[in-house]
């Protein structure tokens, strides 16, 4: 079944990175894209955004592969996703993201046993 809302994409989105390191690779490529895109901006050179999107998404991409044993989220949901990733890099930056991490997988649990 297709997703139809952002809404309950958020959960599955959250479910798809279990691991820490593959969080953690997002992070690191939610901030190489921050950084080129920036630059890019800065220096009017739209050069900067290939490595900007290589960095976001390859190892991220690797990390489903390997870690997770998913497929990317992105291939199906590619906004949604991206919005997602900027997301989840803004709730662990400001220290929210365990709560919020608990509070879908509390609402997922909920929803199985009812």
């Amino acid at each position: 079944m297709k997703i139809q809302t952002y809404r309950e994409f958020w959960p599955y989105y959250l479910d798809q990175h279990r691991h820490a390191t593959t969080r953690a690779i997002h992070y690191v490529g939610a901030a190489s894209f921050i950084g080129f895109a920036i630059a890019a901006a800065v220096t009017l050179n739209a050069w900067l955004l290939v490595p900007a999107f290589a960095l976001f998404y390859l190892p991220a991409w690797v990390a489903h592969f390997v870690i997770e044993g998913n497929r990317p989220a992105t291939w199906a949901y590619p906004i949604w996703s991206f919005v997602s990733d900027l997301r989840m890099f803004a709730y662990w930056l400001v220290g929210r993201l365990s709560t919020e991490l608990h509070r879908t997988r509390q609402q997922a649990s909920a929803a199985a046993h009812s």
